[in-house]
């Protein structure tokens, strides 16, 4: 009995192990199929408020060619960058979306431009994949983790993250300072979905609860058209990927110290990606040099990091 036993935990033991596998391989697909060229709308529209007397911001409309691709892939992690398409010849570095599988590191926003790190249990994360979002300057802006779903012929991720006002508003308003996001990225036969319902909110003393202004509903869908119309994506990025390598690997060390970062939002009159831009351009007009460009990549984020965290600069 105990032997028939043992070979009945074994075939468990393995059949459990083979259709995890099954699941990582069909997650990994569904976010490898974000890639590609896409015509972006955005949409977004103020739908409630608890205040009697609040006054609703006119609707959001935008559109976009976006080229998404993969700058990197391991057995646990994919990272994917956007980049933004104007016109025939201009290409503008857009948001970066890291997938890490069973990750335990996770930065919380938590209100003006400060983060927090939080460690997670991996009993907790069993299966999940924590999507890392990040700004156009590679520095942090949400997290969060969840599973990915694939039923009924869909294929979805969803989950929760305060964040940092979007760029859409950062500047025009001060009312709020977080935004409770609730993310979700579906596979769609014409490309991806990525819906949002959000609340924003202000977020005062540490004792106080949180005040929603509003709730909000986001509805971005990307349609995939030819490759062709991001040709010069490419090219660009063939040209400038060892300098957001390097950017990547300073603001790595930063998050390694698992320590809170607090930003900056302007030294000289000028926000963080501006000066990163233009060190950019700086580099590439001459002789690249990793080291070099990492050692003044960290000395322009160095001044933006209101806080005692120190980059090491050797």
């Amino acid at each position: 009995m105990k032997k028939v036993s043992l070979i009945l935990m074994l075939a468990v033991f393995v059949m459990s192990a083979q259709a995890q596998k099954k699941k990582k391989a069909s997650d990994i697909k569904a976010i490898k199929d974000m890639c590609g060229c896409y015509e972006v709308e955005f949409n977004f529209a103020e739908t409630f408020s608890p205040i009697k007397d609040y006054e609703y911001h006119d609707n959001y409309q935008s559109g976009a060619l976006e080229y998404v691709f993969p700058v990197s892939e391991t057995k646990d992690k994919i990272v994917l960058q956007h980049l933004l398409v104007i016109g025939d010849t201009m290409i503008i570095k857009h948001w970066r979306q890291d997938w890490l599988y069973e990750n335990t590191d996770l930065y919380s926003f938590h209100k003006d431009n400060t983060w927090k790190y939080q460690a997670l249990d991996k009993n907790d994360v069993k299966g999940q994949w924590t999507q890392k979002v990040y700004q156009v300057d590679d520095g942090p802006r949400y997290e969060g983790t969840a599973t990915w779903v694939h039923v009924d012929g869909k294929s979805y991720w969803e989950a929760k993250s305060d964040a940092p006002l979007p760029r859409r508003e950062f500047s025009k308003r001060d009312d709020y300072n977080v935004m409770a996001r609730e993310n979700r990225h579906e596979i769609t036969e014409y490309g991806w979905l990525h819906e949002q319902d959000n609340q924003k909110v202000l977020r005062e003393d540490e004792d106080e609860e949180d005040k929603v202004l509003a709730w909000e509903k986001g509805w971005n869908t990307y349609t995939k058209t030819e490759d062709d119309k991001c040709a010069v994506a490419k090219e660009w990025w063939d040209e400038h990927e060892a300098y957001w390598a390097d950017v990547r690997t300073v603001w790595d060390e930063l998050f390694a110290s698992k320590s809170t970062v607090k930003i900056k939002k302007k030294v000289e009159d000028k926000v963080l990606f501006m000066q990163l831009f233009d060190l950019q351009d700086e580099l590439l007009a001459e002789d690249y040099e990793s080291e070099k460009a990492q050692k003044e990549i960290k000395a322009v984020i160095q001044k933006y990091l209101d806080s005692e965290q120190r980059l090491t600069m050797n």
